[in-house]
């Protein structure tokens, strides 16, 4: 330091600590050989507490306020440097600021896999990750613990030791509750508040320190299993595949039966699906029909369908007497009307209506 900031730090008279970031836990004035003024004013702001450290020993502690530094508001350090009757100026002394405001935006996170015994998996490992923010709850235990005599401690400064006994904890935290993996997402605020818990137990009464808040954001596996899972869930619906199929098919049966375009191939299969869907809901086998038919629409062979099918057909009037019929063991084919099978559907028809 050149001779004139040495007279200028030892000419000005007010301690203050203007705090240009919000990242900095404890912050120590700077001056010549630690030489105060006698009667210097100091200024505490909100969030900040000023402490006093004479050679090596922690004095005075100041909350937010303005002081004059004088032996009357020096107790401590008044005994410790022997002052019965006052001191001249200047007096020897450090002074740290200390943050006491709640420091955010601070992330946390595994750096090696932590070891999860899944209740349905079996042993496995996983990575969390999150954030938190920090504040000084007794500034005298955290500036004698952790600062010493550094100029400068950034929040980050202690960031890998947060997370080292936030991994730990969290650790523990996941093997005591035996929760499987696949129901983690549903417990993130329940483990985050016995994780932040948990810490602050320890980081309270050993370095002063506090966590208000501590949010675990995402727990993830390696990427094989993942895939695992993912299998494992796909094989899970399977399971549940018939009632799923039957359920289609129950919502797409009035459907194609309605189609009019589809003529009686639309009727024929909301039947058949329909009789299927029965048979598989009730546990019950249909017999198989003892014949199957094919009939003649727009000069093609549409089918097979069973005899309830084409009587429903003719019925609903879709094939008329003179469609051509044809079965298993039939010479050739016949006109529907002629089969023995379907000839009593067209006696009961009524006659047609008088115009």
């Amino acid at each position: 330091m050149g001779f004139l900031e040495k007279l200028r730090a030892e000419l000005v008279d007010i301690v203050e600590w203007a705090e240009d970031d919000r990242q900095t836990l404890v912050w120590r004035f700077p001056r010549y050989h630690n030489q105060i003024k006698n009667g210097a004013k100091l200024i505490v702001r909100p969030g900040q507490v000023a402490i006093l450290v004479h050679q090596g020993r922690l004095a005075d502690q100041f909350t937010p306020g303005t002081y004059s530094l004088e032996t009357k508001n020096l107790p401590v350090l008044s005994t410790i440097a022997g002052w019965a009757h006052g001191f001249e100026s200047p007096f020897k002394a450090e002074i740290h600021f200390v943050a006491t405001h709640q420091i955010t935006d601070l992330k946390w996170g595994t750096s090696n896999p932590v070891l999860l015994r899944d209740p349905e998996i079996g042993p496995l490992r996983v990575r969390a990750f999150g954030t938190y923010t920090l504040r000084a709850t007794d500034p005298a235990r955290l500036l004698k613990e952790l600062v010493g005599a550094g100029t400068i401690y950034e929040a980050g400064e202690i960031g890998e030791l947060l997370r080292a006994i936030i991994a730990s904890e969290f650790a523990d935290l996941v093997a005591d509750s035996e929760i499987p993996v696949l129901d983690l997402a549903s417990q993130y605020q329940t483990l985050s508040e016995k994780l932040r818990s948990a810490v602050v137990s320890r980081i309270r009464g050993e370095f002063g320190l506090d966590l208000p808040q501590l949010v675990l954001v995402n727990v993830s596996v390696p990427e094989e299993v993942e895939r695992a899972l993912d299998a494992k869930s796909s094989m899970s619906l399977l399971g549940d595949l018939a009632r799923y199929q039957q359920y289609q098919v129950g919502q797409s049966t009035p459907i194609a039966a309605a189609n009019p375009a589809g003529g009686i191939a639309g009727a024929g299969l909301g039947v058949g699906m329909g009789l299927a869907v029965a048979s598989q809901m009730t546990g019950v086998a249909t017999a198989a029909p003892p014949a199957l038919w094919h009939y003649e629409e727009r000069g093609r062979a549409v089918g097979p369908f069973s005899a309830a099918q084409i009587s429903e057909g003719i019925t609903a009037g879709r094939l008329v007497a003179t469609t051509l019929a044809w079965t298993s063991g039939m010479a050739a084919w016949r006109e529907v009307s002629q089969i023995p099978t379907f000839a009593h559907l067209f006696s009961a028809n009524p006659p047609p209506l008088p115009r």
